[in-house]
Formats: C-alpha cells, structure tokens, sequence
C-alpha cells in the first residue's frame, strides 16, 4: 500500500479553481473598498451595537479584511485549501458551506459580545469592528481533517486530522500577548465549531441522499489528544442527544448509529468513502500538477538546447 500523499511543494500554488479565484477577487475587493472608504467599516463589518439595523454585516463581515496582511493569508489560504475541498464536495456545496459557516460564525459572534457587555458592562465589546475570513478558513481545516486526515504537511509532518486543534492551540497562546485577540479569537473558535457541527451533522450528499459524517474519526473528541477522550466523549453526547433527539425517531428505521444515538440520516460507509474521494482527488490532482511542472520544465529545456 502506497504512503498518503504530502501537501506541500510546488504544485501547493497551481491548479486553483476558478470559484476560488472569483473569492479571492471579492476579499480582494472588499479590502480596497474599506482602504478607499474608511467610513464603510461601520456599515460592513461586524459591529454588535449596529447589527440591529444594519443586519447585513452578519453576512458581509466575513468577507471584509481590515489590513494588507490579513487579506494576502486569506486569500492565499483560500487558494490552496479551497483546491482540495471543492473538488470532493463539488462547488455548489463548496459554496454553500462558505455561506452557512459564515453566517453562523456571525450570529455567534454576536450573541457572545453582547452577553459578555452585560456580563462586563465593557461598551467596547458593543463598538469594536468585527470582521475577516479567518472563521472560514479554520473551517476549511476541519474540512481538511474530514477528507483527508492522514495526509501530511511536508514541512512540518503534521497529519491534517491535527490542523484545527494545533490551529487553535497557536491562536489561544497567542491571545495572551495580545490585546486584539478579541478580534479573531472567538471567530476562529466559532468557525472550528460551526463548521464542525455542519459537516458531522447536517452537510447533505446529493449521490446517497444522506447527511452528516457519523465516522469515530470525526467525532468531537477527535480534536483532542486520546488522553483526554474518556472525558470528552460524555460531555460530547450530551450535546450530540440534544441536537439529534428531535431525529431519532426517523432516523432509527435507518439503522445509523453512533455510540447509542442515531445521527439524523448520516450513513458511516458513505463518510469512509468520502475520505476515499478525498484522498484520491488529492493524489489525482499532485499527480496532473507534476505531470504538468515535468513538462513545463522539459519544454525549457527543449527551447534552451534549441537556442545554444
């Protein structure tokens, strides 16, 4: 049996989908607009004590990057992870993902700065702009953890199955040396979690007619380390019996079960061969882009030869 490809390398910026491009080119824009118009963050982004009525910036603040620095790495990101997803979920999904995780990212956001205003009596939590697309992308890792869990990270040998956890480790360690961590901090957790929520529970599957991931391995307590499992997992299926009691009668003639509990029209075969998809557009896609630098570089050669 042959090793799990490596992600890394060259063929890392290649091959990026037009979707992808048409995002990119809307974070781009969105950025330039904020330059130009510094007044328009306050109508874009996330601003708690204005959400009601401008209701529209829990959907345009994920789209909206403040600084140079923050749109390069999303759109980057965007590039790179989107080329891995859209091609196993298909791009209407791919699309869709983005707008449900965004918009639940939002909604939680800002429940959370006005509970901790009243908690706080901190006004700052009710007039800070709130906005980026850092929420996505960390939802495109657990989408990564999904898909492919144990390809690898050449440079570091990192299993993708560990990308969300170690993602937020690094984010919450760096919140404490940083008084702008209120910014990112609650919208990367949020969108690990929302995004989690989604794909194990709601994501549909047109071919199978089916929802969800109900496979061990992208169980909740997946995210940390199997020390820490035991403890998990019951607080874990108390919240996974409150979410999915109100489909367990419908679901219990399917026979889909998890731990006791049935996973609203999840089926555990589909979600092995959603990996199995995964793994091999993966492969399919590090083989065309070597197949193609091969050539490139070949053609180079031709030409040089040629020249002398």
């Amino acid at each position: 049996m042959s090793s799990p490809p490596i992600l890394g390398g060259p063929s890392l910026f290649t091959g990026f989908t037009k979707l992808c491009k048409g995002l990119a080119v809307v974070l781009v824009a969105g950025h330039i607009v904020v330059q130009i118009l510094p007044s328009a963050v306050n109508y874009l982004a996330l601003i708690p004590a204005k959400t009601i009525p401008f209701a529209w910036n829990l959907i345009t603040a994920g789209y909206i990057e403040q600084s140079i620095y923050g749109v390069v790495a999303s759109t980057l990101c965007l590039l790179i992870m989107g080329k891995l997803l859209e091609p196993v979920w298909g791009s209407k999904e791919f699309l869709k993902f983005i707008f449900i995780v965004n918009f639940l990212i939002s909604v939680c956001v800002f429940i959370t700065a006005i509970s901790l205003y009243y908690i706080t009596r901190q006004e700052n939590y009710l007039y800070m702009p709130i906005s980026g697309f850092q929420g996505i992308l960390a939802g495109f890792l657990v989408g990564t953890k999904q898909i492919i869990p144990d390809q690898e990270l050449s440079l570091l040998r990192i299993k993708a199955k560990w990308f969300p956890s170690l993602m937020l480790l690094i984010a919450i360690a760096i919140s404490f040396f940083t008084a702008e961590s209120a910014k990112y901090l609650p919208t990367l957790i949020f969108g690990t979690y929302m995004s989690w929520i989604y794909l194990r529970y709601f994501q549909r599957k047109p071919e199978t007619k089916l929802r969800g991931d109900p496979s061990v391995d992208f169980a909740f307590s997946s995210f940390f380390p199997e020390f820490l499992r035991p403890v998990i997992d019951p607080i874990a299926s108390i919240f996974h019996r409150m979410l999915c009691g109100r489909f367990e009668t419908s679901t219990d003639a399917h026979g889909y079960t998890l731990g006791g509990a049935s996973l609203p029209g999840s089926d555990p075969i589909e979600a092995s061969r959603r990996r199995e998809r995964g793994a091999r557009a993966l492969e399919e896609r590090l083989t065309a882009e070597r197949l193609a630098a091969a050539q490139s570089a070949e053609e180079l050669k031709k030409d040089a030869s040629e020249n002398v």
